[in-house]
């Protein structure tokens, strides 16, 4: 079900619930979770938090199963009202309409002397029920009270339904002039495990593919460039003075655009390096094999690029903030065909 439909039938409490469901999907999904193995669920009655109008729990499935990973709760007016009953201040907030407004509402004014005599010591919990009522439950109380003389009104803080009489509560549709909307501001709460989030995000991002040598698997994390740490690695295809150099400009470009890096000119063979950066989940593996252009080979397709030294930085960081994918890159510049043989 999409979050707009599940707003509409009331599955979902309210729009703001819902878009706040919606940005934790966008959230966790961009971090590179994956999105077959996510989902939203509602908690139960027997499980709602006392000050919970309705809340939902983004579940990440992992070797553990189905863990609980954010919680989003809607709060609704509860935090400012219990201030506001305990310190006896209205803590609402006002919006000022450009022109009044005439609106017709329902008056519910309580006779707390009827009450008083009737209820006694829980004549307060009795009033605080009837003032609480929606305009639709209201307007069903005035009609039982004006065919049977009495009606059944549930009060949550005694925990049963009472008997209220005509006598007790007078319920009205009164038309008024409004130049302000008066209301207490609802909480919306999304609360994050960091960690479970981080654990289930290797899961997710770990596969092996078959290396040169049969018996052999390589380990990838294909952490996306928006999070890897490290986003991309430069070293030269082979040990040599000229190459070393430019390895070097290459990186204090990087350095100056804030991307991380690893530089190695140690010699090792290429493809022991390409694996070496696969493992740690580096999105982007820079070649230097000429003094001109290099190429930028991408982790989980193996794809190379060629591009000019100076453009190196600006590539690299476009796709790092996502203003580019790795797709659109390769549109840009020409491809590169692998010849090296380790690769």
């Amino acid at each position: 079900m999409v979050l707009g439909e599940a707003v509409r039938k009331g599955t979902v409490n309210n729009e703001t619930l819902g878009y706040f469901i919606g940005r934790v999907y966008l959230f966790l999904t961009h971090l590179g979770i994956d999105k077959e193995r996510l989902r939203f669920r509602q908690h139960l009655p027997n499980e709602m938090a006392h000050y919970a109008a309705d809340c939902w729990d983004a579940e990440i499935e992992c070797s553990y199963g189905w863990i609980e990973c954010v919680g989003i709760a809607d709060r609704s007016a509860y935090d400012l009202r219990a201030h506001t009953d305990k310190s006896g201040v209205p803590l609402v907030a006002h919006e000022k309409y450009p022109e009044p407004r005439e609106v017709e509402k329902l008056v519910i004014t309580p006779s707390k002397k009827d009450l008083g005599l009737a209820f006694k010591g829980n004549q307060k919990m009795v009033v605080e029920a009837l003032e609480a009522m929606s305009p639709a439950e209201g307007l069903e109380m005035k009609a039982a009270l004006e065919s049977n003389g009495e009606a059944e009104l549930k009060v949550c803080t005694l925990g049963k339904s009472v008997v209220i009489k005509k006598n007790m509560v007078s319920i009205n549709m009164e038309k008024k002039k409004e130049h302000q909307r008066v209301f207490t501001p609802s909480v919306i709460e999304p609360s994050f495990g960091i960690g479970r989030i981080i654990y289930c995000l290797f899961e997710h991002c770990f596969y092996t593919r078959p290396s040169k040598s049969e018996d052999e698997q390589l380990n990838v994390f294909s952490f996306p460039p928006l999070v890897a740490p490290v986003k991309c690695t430069v070293f030269p295809l082979i040990k040599s003075q000229q190459f070393d150099e430019v390895a070097k400009v290459i990186a204090t470009s990087l350095r100056s655009n804030g991307i991380s890096h690893i530089i190695d000119i140690t010699g090792t063979s290429i493809g022991k390096r390409y694996a070496r950066t696969d493992e740690i989940g580096v999105p982007f593996a820079i070649t230097v094999d000429s003094t001109s252009t290099v190429t930028i080979r991408e982790r989980d397709s193996k794809e190379q690029i060629r591009v000019s030294i100076d453009e190196v930085a600006s590539v690299v960081k476009e796709v790092m903030d996502g203003q580019s994918t790795w797709a659109d890159i390769m549109w840009r510049f020409p491809t590169h065909s692998v010849t090296h043989a380790d690769e």
